[in-house]
C-alpha cells in the first residue's frame, strides 16, 4: 500500500480524490471519492475530514476498495484543532441531523447515508458495500445495517451518546431491525476501542454485545499502544486514547493501531472481496 505523507499541521488538499456533490432525498452533500473496486462508505470522525481521516481512506482505495468520504461537519482537510470544540463539535451537537445525547434515538442524517450507500453499491457493484464509522460517527455504521447493500459495518470508536456511556445511538425500532438483520444474514460487526477511553467506554462495547451477541467483535486495543503526540483537538479536548485508526494511530510496522488497521482491511476484504469479479469503479 501507498502511503501519502502529510507534515503535521498541514492541510490536506484531497487532490486526489474526486470531489461530488451527491443528492440524496433532496439533501446534497459534498462526497470525495478515490479508487476502483467494492465500495466502502467512511465517515468522518470529530471534527471533520482530516489529513489523518484522509490518510486512512487512502489505505482504503490502496486496499482495491473506491472509498466514499462524506462530508458531515467542520472543515474538509482540516488539521484538527483544539478550537474546533466551539466551531464545529457544539454546532454539531444541536443540529437537527445528529442525536448527540441519550433519549434522542438515531441519528436523522443516517437515512441520508444508507441512500448513499445504495448509491455506492449501484455504481461499483460486487457483493455489498461496507460501512466505517470514527468517534462521533461510529454508531452510523452499524445503522447502515438497515440498508441491504452495507455487509461489512466497522464501528470503531462509538461516542454517541455523550451523556450515557453504556447507551447506543439507537431507537427501540431500529435497534430491534439492526439485531434481526445482523442475525438473518450472519453479519459480523467488527469494532475497536482503547481501553480507558471515556468517549467509548466498555460499558457501551456491553450494550454492543448484549444486542447483537457473538455477532459482535468487540475488539480492546492499550491505552499506551495510543500516539503520545496527537493533534490539538486530540490532546486538549479528547484528553485520552481514543482514535485507533487516525489520530491515535503509531505509522510503525507490527504496532497494535496498525495491525487494528490492517484487521479492517483483511475484513473489509473478506466481505467484498477487493477488486473482485464484476466491480468496477464509480461512473463519473
Amino acid at each position: 500500500m501507498t502511503l501519502t505523507p502529510g507534515t503535521r499541521g498541514q492541510r490536506d488538499p484531497l487532490d486526489d480524490f474526486t470531489r461530488r456533490t451527491v443528492g440524496i432525498d433532496d439533501v446534497h452533500k459534498t462526497v470525495y471519492v478515490a479508487g476502483t473496486g467494492p465500495a466502502v462508505v467512511l465517515m468522518p470522525e470529530m471534527p471533520g475530514i482530516s489529513p489523518d481521516v484522509a490518510r486512512f481512506a487512502r489505505w482504503i482505495r490502496d486496499a482495491g476498495f473506491t472509498v466514499y468520504l462524506p462530508s458531515l461537519f467542520g472543515v474538509d482537510g482540516a488539521h484538527p484543532l483544539a478550537e474546533a470544540r466551539e466551531t464545529v463539535v457544539k454546532r454539531a451537537c444541536v443540529s437537527a441531523e445528529f442525536r448527540a445525547f441519550a433519549g434522542g434515538g438515531t441519528s436523522p442524517v443516517t437515512g441520508w447515508l444508507r441512500g448513499l450507500a445504495r448509491l455506492a453499491h449501484d455504481e461499483c457493484g460486487g457483493p455489498g458495500v461496507g460501512a466505517i464509522g470514527l468517534c462521533f460517527t461510529g454508531n452510523f455504521a452499524l445503522t447502515m445495517a438497515l440498508e441491504p447493500a452495507v455487509v461489512a459495518p466497522v464501528v470503531n470508536h462509538p461516542s454517541l451518546p455523550l451523556d450515557d456511556p453504556g447507551a447506543l445511538e439507537l431507537s427501540d425500532e431500529d435497534a430491534a431491525a439492526v439485531a434481526e438483520r445482523v442475525e438473518r444474514d450472519g453479519l459480523k460487526v467488527l469494532a475497536y476501542r482503547f481501553e480507558n477511553d471515556t468517549w467509548c467506554t466498555g460499558q457501551r462495547f456491553a450494550a454492543y454485545r448484549k444486542l447483537l451477541g457473538d455477532a459482535f467483535d468487540g475488539r480492546v486495543l492499550p491505552a499506551e499502544a495510543a500516539n503520545t503526540d496527537p493533534p490539538p483537538f486530540f490532546r486538549d479536548v479528547v484528553g485520552c486514547a481514543h482514535s485507533v485508526v487516525t489520530a491515535h494511530l503509531v505509522d510503525e510496522e507490527g504496532h497494535p493501531t496498525v495491525r487494528a488497521r490492517d484487521e479492517i482491511l483483511a475484513y473489509l476484504a473478506a466481505r467484498l472481496g477487493p477488486r473482485a469479479e464484476g466491480t468496477r469503479g464509480p461512473r463519473p
